[in-house]
This record gives C-alpha cells, sequence and structure tokens, in this order.
C-alpha cells in the first residue's frame, strides 16, 4: 500500500521527472562539447619492500603484511608530498620561461611578464629548485610566483588532482599515472615525479645512513674507551696488592688449612690416648716401688728428659720453618738416640724383682715423651692454621673488588660487541645502492576515450536519480491526508466516501447529471456521488435532516451539498437545500430563483412554494453577519422544521465551518444526522482536532467523514 502511494505520487509529476533530466542532459552537452582531449601517460616504481632478489641480508623472518602497507602508505604520502610536487612545479615553470614551445598557452599573467621580471622569476625558481625549497606565501615576491604558478596551472593543489598513485594489487611495484590536454606533458609530469622522488629518497636514505654510522662509530669508540679503562683499572689494582691469580691462591691456602686441621685433629688424638695410658700407669706403682726405681735409673731417666726437650724443641722449629727437610734429619736421629736410652734403661736391673715396674715405668716415659711431642706440635699446627686463616682472610676483600671490576669488564665488552654489530651492519646497509627504481618509464600515450557522452548520460542517470530521491523525501515527511484510509486513522473516525478531483472551471450540475458518459472523470465522479447517497440514505435511516459542514473553510461543503441533493434528487426523492451558511452564502450565489430562509422562519413565504413540483427546493440566505439564533427563536425553527420534514423527503443543511464556532454548531440541534467535509492534501493540525473531538462528542449524529478533491490514484 505504501509502496502503491509513492508510485501514484511519482506518476502524478511524471512529466517533472521527466523533463528535468532531459534538460540536465542538454545543458551537461553544451557545457562538455568543448572539453579538450585527455591523454595519460603511466610509470611503474619498484621499491623493493617485497622483492626478496632485492634483499641485501636475509634475516629468516617473515614481514607482516601490515608493515608492509604501512611502508607503501609512507611512499605513496612522500610521492604526493608538497616538496616533490613544488620540485616538478619548478621544473615546469622553468621549462615555460626557457623554451620557445611551452607545455600550455602562456596564462594572463605569464604574458605581463617583462624581461626583467622573467629573469628573476627563472633564478629565483631556479635556486629553489635547487635547494628543495618551497615558496614563502608570507613574502610579496615569493607570493606573486606562487601565483604564476597557480594561473598556469603548474602548482601543487592542480598537479595532486590529476595525479594518481597507487600500488599494483599486492606486488612489489607503485602505479604513478598523471592525465593532461597534451601527451608529452603528462610523460614528463610523471617522469619528473618518479626521478624527482628517487633523487630526494635516495637522499634522505644516505643522510641517514651517514648520521646512523657517525652515531654508531662515536659510539663505538666511547664503550672501546670504556672497556679499555676498565681492563686497566683491573690490571692495576692486582700488580698494586701482588696479585698473581687470585682463585688459585685461594684454593692452595685453603688445601693447606684442611691438611692442618687433618693434622690437628690426629694429634689432638693421640695426646688423649697418650695421657689416659699414663694416668693408667700411675695408678700401678707403689711410692717405694717409683723411689727404689728411680734412684736406680736416676742417670738414664736424666738423660731421656734431655734428648727429650731437645726433640720437642727440633720439633718446634721443623713446623716453624715449614717442614725443612734438614731437621727433619736432625729430628729422625734424635729419636733414635732417645729410643736407645729408653731401651737401655729398660735393660738395667734385669734380675730385678721389681723389673715388671721397671717396665711400666720405661713405657710411662716413652708415653710422656710422645705425649709432650704431640702439644707441642698442636700449639705449632695452631700456629700455623691462624697464620693461613689471616692470609685467606686478607684475599676476601681482594675479592669483592675483582669481582666488580670484572663484572665492570663483562657489561662494557658487552656493550661493545652490540655497538659493534650495529656498526657494521650500518656500514653495509650503506654500501649498498637504494633498491628504487623506475621499471617502466612514461611514455606520450594516446588520447583517452571521450567521456563526454558519459558525462552527458551520468548527468541525465544522475538528475532522474536526484527527482526520484526528492520526490520519496517529499512522500516520506509527508503527513497531509490523501485517502480515505489516511483520514479514518488520522482522526479514529468513520468515512463514509470521498469524491474525486474534477479538473476545469465551474461545472454545470445540470449537464453533470442529466449526461456526461463522454468524460471518465464526470462518470467516476457520479459513480462515487451514487455510493455517498447510499451510505448517507444508510445513515439517516427514518430521519431526513442531514448537515453538512467542514472543520475549515474551503473544503467544498457547497459542492458535496449541492451535488448530493442532485443525487437524490435522481431517485425520485424530494429534497430541500438549506443555505445555512450566513457568511459564505455558496448555495445562494448558485440558486437562480431565490426563496429565503430569514422570510420562511419569519412567515414571509407563501407555503405553496413548498408543494410545487421542483425535484430540488432552496432556501438561500440574504447572508451578512448573522447566526441563525439571531434570526429566529429556537422553539419557533423546531416547529418549522417539523413542517418541513413532513413536506420533503430529504432536507440537507450546508452550515458554516466548525472555525466559525456558534454559527455552525447552533445548526447542529436541529440536524438529525451530520456529514464533514475534509479537503484531501490537508493535514490535521492542532485546530482540527479540536473540531474532531467536538465530533466525537455528538452522541450518535456524527455519520462520517467526506474527503473532496482526492487526486486520481490516491485513493
Amino acid at each position: 500500500m505504501e509502496l502503491n502511494k509513492f508510485l501514484n505520487l511519482l506518476k502524478r509529476n511524471r512529466y517533472v521527472i521527466l523533463t528535468a533530466p532531459i534538460i540536465v542532459i542538454i545543458i551537461t552537452y553544451f557545457l562538455t562539447r568543448n572539453l579538450p582531449n585527455v591523454y595519460s601517460s603511466r610509470a611503474k616504481l619498484a621499491t623493493g619492500i617485497v622483492d626478496q632478489t632485492q634483499k641485501v641480508l636475509a634475516d629468516g623472518s617473515d614481514v607482516q603484511e601490515f608493515k608492509i602497507s604501512q611502508e607503501f602508505a609512507n611512499l605513496i604520502e612522500m610521492l604526493r608530498s608538497k616538496k616533490i610536487l613544488d620540485q616538478v612545479s619548478y621544473y615546469l615553470i622553468i621549462h615555460d620561461l626557457t623554451n620557445k614551445t611551452p607545455y600550455r598557452q602562456p596564462s594572463k599573467l605569464f604574458k605581463q611578464l617583462n624581461d626583467s621580471a622573467r629573469k628573476h622569476a627563472l633564478e629565483t625558481y631556479k635556486e629553489l629548485y635547487k635547494k628543495r625549497e618551497p615558496l614563502l606565501l608570507t613574502n610579496p615576491d615569493q607570493n606573486g610566483l606562487y601565483s604564476l604558478l597557480i594561473s598556469m596551472k603548474y602548482d601543487d593543489r592542480f598537479l595532486s588532482k590529476s595525479l594518481a598513485i597507487y600500488r599494483v594489487q599486492n606486488t612489489d611495484y607503485i602505479h604513478i599515472q598523471f592525465d593532461s590536454e597534451r601527451p608529452d606533458l603528462s610523460a614528463d609530469i610523471v617522469n619528473t615525479v618518479c626521478n624527482e622522488f628517487i633523487e630526494y629518497y635516495t637522499y634522505l636514505i644516505k643522510e641517514n645512513q651517514r648520521r646512523a654510522i657517525g652515531f654508531w662509530g662515536n659510539l663505538l669508540k666511547a664503550n672501546e674507551d670504556t672497556l679499555n679503562k676498565r681492563m686497566a683499572m683491573l690490571k692495576a689494582y692486582k700488580i698494586h696488592n701482588h696479585i698473581l691469580n687470585l682463585n688459585e691462591k685461594a684454593k692452595s691456602i685453603y688445601g693447606q688449612i684442611a691438611d692442618f686441621e687433618t693434622r690437628r685433629q690426629d694429634i689432638e688424638k693421640s695426646v688423649q690416648s697418650t695421657r689416659a695410658t699414663v694416668d693408667s700407669i700411675n695408678k700401678k706403682f707403689d711410692p717405694k716401688d717409683r723411689m727404689y726405681l728411680e734412684k736406680s735409673t736416676l742417670k738414664t731417666n736424666q738423660l731421656i728428659l734431655q734428648e727429650r726437650a731437645e726433640l720437642a724443641k727440633l720439633n718446634d722449629e721443623y713446623f716453624d720453618n715449614k717442614f725443612d727437610f734438614s731437621y727433619k734429619v736432625k729430628i729422625d736421629s734424635l729419636s733414635s738416640q732417645l729410643a736407645a736410652n729408653i731401651q737401655k734403661l729398660s735393660g738395667d736391673y734385669i734380675l730385678n724383682p721389681l723389673n715388671v715396674k721397671k717396665y711400666l715405668m720405661q713405657q710411662k716415659l716413652t708415653l710422656q715423651i710422645q705425649n709432650d711431642l704431640a702439644k707441642n706440635s698442636v700449639k705449632s699446627i695452631d700456629k700455623e692454621l691462624k697464620r693461613l686463616k689471616d692470609e685467606f682472610d686478607s684475599l676476601v676483600p681482594h675479592e669483592g673488588t675483582i669481582q666488580a671490576y670484572e663484572s665492570a669488564i663483562s657489561v662494557a665488552s658487552q656493550e661493545y660487541l652490540g655497538t659493534l654489530a650495529k656498526y657494521n651492519q650500518a656500514l653495509v646497509h650503506a654500501r649498498w645502492n637504494i633498491q628504487l627504481k623506475v621499471t617502466e618509464a612514461a611514455q606520450p600515450g594516446e588520447p583517452e576515450p571521450s567521456k563526454k557522452t558519459l558525462l552527458v548520460g551520468l548527468s541525465g542517470i544522475v538528475s532522474f536519480i536526484l527527482c526520484i530521491a526528492i520526490f520519496f523525501i517529499i512522500y516520506f515527511f509527508d503527513n497531509t491526508i490523501k485517502n480515505a484510509s489516511d483520514l479514518a486513522n488520522k482522526t479514529k473516525l468513520p468515512v463514509l466516501g470521498y469524491v474525486n478531483l474534477l479538473k476545469g472551471e465551474l461545472l454545470d450540475l445540470r449537464k453533470t447529471w442529466a449526461n456526461s458518459a463522454h468524460l471518465d472523470d464526470i462518470n467516476h465522479f457520479k459513480d462515487l456521488m451514487q455510493s455517498l447517497r447510499y451510505e448517507v440514505t444508510n445513515e439517516l435511516g427514518d430521519y431526513n435532516v442531514l448537515l453538512v459542514n467542514s472543520a475549515l473553510k474551503g473544503e467544498g461543503k457547497t459542492f458535496i451539498a449541492i451535488n448530493l441533493a442532485y443525487a437524490f434528487s435522481t431517485i425520485n426523492k424530494k429534497v430541500l437545500l438549506i443555505d445555512g451558511n450566513f457568511s459564505t452564502s455558496g448555495i445562494s450565489e448558485f440558486a437562480k430563483k431565490a426563496f429565503y430562509l430569514e422570510d420562511f422562519l419569519n412567515d414571509s413565504i407563501d407555503p405553496i412554494f413548498f408543494k410545487e413540483n421542483y425535484p430540488i427546493h432552496i432556501l438561500c440566505n440574504r447572508g451578512g453577519d448573522n447566526s441563525l439564533f439571531e434570526i429566529s427563536k429556537a422553539d419557533n425553527i423546531r416547529l418549522k422544521f417539523k413542517y418541513l420534514v413532513s413536506m420533503f423527503d430529504v432536507i440537507i443543511i450546508e452550515s458554516s465551518a466548525l472555525e466559525a464556532l456558534n454559527k455552525s454548531k447552533e445548526w447542529v440541534s436541529f440536524a438529525d444526522k451530520i456529514i464533514t467535509v475534509f479537503e484531501s492534501g490537508q493535514k490535521v493540525t492542532y485546530k482540527t482536532k479540536q473540531h474532531i473531538e467536538y465530533l466525537k462528542s455528538l452522541d450518535g449524529k456524527f455519520a462520517g467523514w467526506i474527503l473532496n478533491m482526492v487526486y486520481p490514484n490516491s485513493k
């Protein structure tokens, strides 16, 4: 349904929709017929980004597609940059200033240059071209030179409009294209863009490589100096503290300490064992026996004691001299002599009954000697252990300092090696040529197919689509009532029918209802009025007084009332048509023979008038600012209407619009049913909503709407 409404709107405005594209096509044709031919030149630039044959070093890693796209985007933006286009602009204007056959016809500003100005402009352009500098628009002189570029269409903005740069799918190539009115101009611009870009890009890369080599070289020298300085500090510290190899020396001292600790434990065991044995022998001796034995062996014992003291002294000297072998020989010799004396002591008095005790006494002396030797050895070992531990403790501060030096040297060495790798890599890249190169240079080409026909066709299509879009917007935002269903949905009140729009001036109603079969619109109108007559008849039922009004003025209620009266008259109904609209007396103007409502209510009309055999009787009014109750009292009006009801089958009253307030509402109390006319194409405004609420409050008197002046195909 909504689609049909939109299609009906397009159908009503079909001439506008067809005429607008035709006008646009004609205008486009005249605007494009003198357009010059377009010549296009193309070039391809290899970047080396994804071409593995141009890689310097294979790093073994796959480059992400995002990074590749980003690199291509950077190159394309650099190609489009103002710096590159400025170089092309300078090249073109220098060519035109120095060549007798310029690329383009001189502009008005170009022709105004005298010899001095041309010379100054040429020098300035050449200097800027050489230095790759832009024109300063804040400088009046250079601003004028920029205006000259604009006048010749050599400025960066104009060049960028016709310059197409893009990556060829997923390849390693960049496509550069330029369109102009001359083939040689297009080719020169494309080649100049490529050459200037490669030169500028090479300059940037080489400058960056030079700076990188300088930076890494300086950093490498600083790291080398730091490494050498820390190694020299470690060397000086070792020389100053007489450290040859700290780790080996610490291991040697620790081994000696462990060896002496083992010896000390063994000697302590010997001391304890000999001490226990001596104590056991002492318990077996009687004092008398001991005196006897000592007396008999006094001389030998004194010698043994003397030798034992000398042996202890030699033993101390042996330890103090770090176990010198010469002392070991003396100790062995003295030990042998001491053993011989002890043996001699044991051989004395062999026939003495106390020989057993004598033997024990000799054994005791031997054990005491061994015990004394062990005790003296423990002291010497403790002294040596203390010396070794002191020497070992003295190595700990050196170890911490040396480790700090060695750690610093290790860090400096790593920094030096990392910097050296970066420096070597920068040198490799610096010695490799730039990978950018032109694989296909631009050549002057043939003229492109003319776009005139395409532009003309597109203009027609675009204008046609634009017209459709405009009408769709109009339709989408259109809140007007177009058909009966719209009216019923908006007002929530019944609609009895609608009446189509009749074209032309004032219609002859008599001819319309008499014979009009040759006019489709009028025949359709008659059909609709007959349908409306049927609906009104059903609504009236046994009643016969019908009030026709409208919400606002000018909605066609007079036309509806007259045609409805004609419709009833065609079925042999005696019809009375009353003009109750005092402010706009349309029916009164329509009637040829005037009988006035005012006269009827005031008994100034002969009742014989209503008995005449006319199909339609009309009561007019004299107009003015009157209302019904101002003409007569309500009781008199009711009495008169009773008489009229007895005389006529149908009484149709046209009243004022509801916006006239009481002038319309005064008729409501004398009507059996009310129908309200609504003009198609109007909106339901806030004021109309107030009248709708009034109609809803009439307790069944309101029969329904009649939608008037409906456009064809809007039902």
